[in-house]
């Protein structure tokens, strides 16, 4: 609970505003969206949710301003998806440029288009203390070629895009929210996971965590707060966009329905050893028709076992040449 109240005062200032000067006129005030219940009297989240959108988020030279008008926001979109399509045009992806080139272009948030997600501090930059700034700029380890539990969870297909935060948005990932009076059930399409946040206090021993952390969540008007605890360090390295989240870090996200439509998701990490001040993002889903689909990446994973025989190759490769030069 005090990780709560540590961040209350920053998630809370999301909604502040300036006074206004003396003799200027009050702005019409936005009504207040009451969502709907459920038969056991929690707002209702429920539903299947899309944020297909270009999630940057860190400021840059480019986009120094946070709000930007739609016909900026649309060359924004543009410049944006060409670059990131045109790195993994090059790195042989055959999969990732079609999905950026079909995003949503700028994330929207209460019909404002977004640059970035950080919105604290105001400059919209993640406080990384030194060590984690210079880990988030280095290329990611390499991981050991020897067996097929040395590689990356991602790449064993252990693990998707559900592991709070959620942030991945590239492949179109889809959320959907499913609720009991006692837990809340957040199913993410691309890798098919699930995460069940028990509405309580206190959370699970250990020895039950998950690759997805264990989540708690409760009430805050109509507001979920949930924490996550028991990440997987060796997860830490997120991309796309890359955010480190550390294995001893507390995920902290807040959803609330601002229209029948749409869901707000803020999130921050807890960690003194990667962040040296507290922070926010934000960005927001938005309700759709269309069903979760399966994700079959077991299925078709034919990189594992392709990734471990081409470091068999190039072994084999290195012996002959030792051979060669000793003959």
């Amino acid at each position: 609970m005090k990780v709560y109240l540590a961040v209350a005062g920053l998630m809370g200032c999301v909604v502040c505003y300036a006074p206004l000067a003396a003799g200027q006129p009050k702005a019409q005030a936005a009504p207040v969206y009451v969502a709907k219940r459920t038969s056991f009297g929690q707002p209702s989240l429920e539903g299947v949710w899309a944020s297909n959108f270009l999630l940057t988020l860190e400021a840059t030279p480019r986009t120094p301003k946070l709000i930007v008008p739609e016909a900026e926001a649309k060359a924004l979109a543009v410049a944006t998806s060409t670059a990131m399509a045109n790195a993994f045009d090059r790195a042989l992806d055959p999969e990732a440029p079609g999905m950026i080139r079909s995003s949503d272009g700028l994330p929207r948030v209460r019909g404002q288009r977004r640059t970035r997600a950080v919105v604290e501090p105001a400059d919209g930059m993640l406080p990384y203390t030194p060590e984690a700034r210079r880990e988030s700029r280095t290329p990611p380890h390499e991981n050991p070629y020897d067996n097929p539990e040395d590689r990356p969870s991602q790449e064993r297909c252990l693990m998707g895009l559900g592991p709070p935060p959620l942030t991945s948005l590239i492949y179109a990932n889809r959320l959907q929210i499913i609720q009991t009076r006692d837990q809340i059930v957040f199913h993410t399409e691309y890798g098919d996971e699930v995460r069940i946040i028990s509405l309580t206090d206190a959370h699970e021993p250990k020895i039950f965590y998950s690759r997805l952390g264990d989540s708690i969540g409760h009430w805050e008007g109509d507001t979920l707060i949930i924490e996550t605890i028991g990440l997987p360090d060796q997860d830490r390295e997120r991309k796309f966009p890359t955010l480190i989240v550390p294995g001893d870090g507390r995920v902290i996200e807040r959803l609330t329905r601002v229209s029948k439509t749409e869901l707000l998701y803020q999130f921050t990490i807890v960690d003194p050893k990667t962040y040296a001040a507290p922070w926010l993002a934000e960005f927001s889903w938005f309700q759709t028709r269309q069903p979760i689909f399966e994700h079959a990446c077991h299925e078709g994973n034919y990189s594992l076992p392709n990734i471990l025989a081409g470091a068999r190759h190039d072994e084999a490769s290195a012996k002959a040449a030792v051979g060669a030069a000793t003959r």
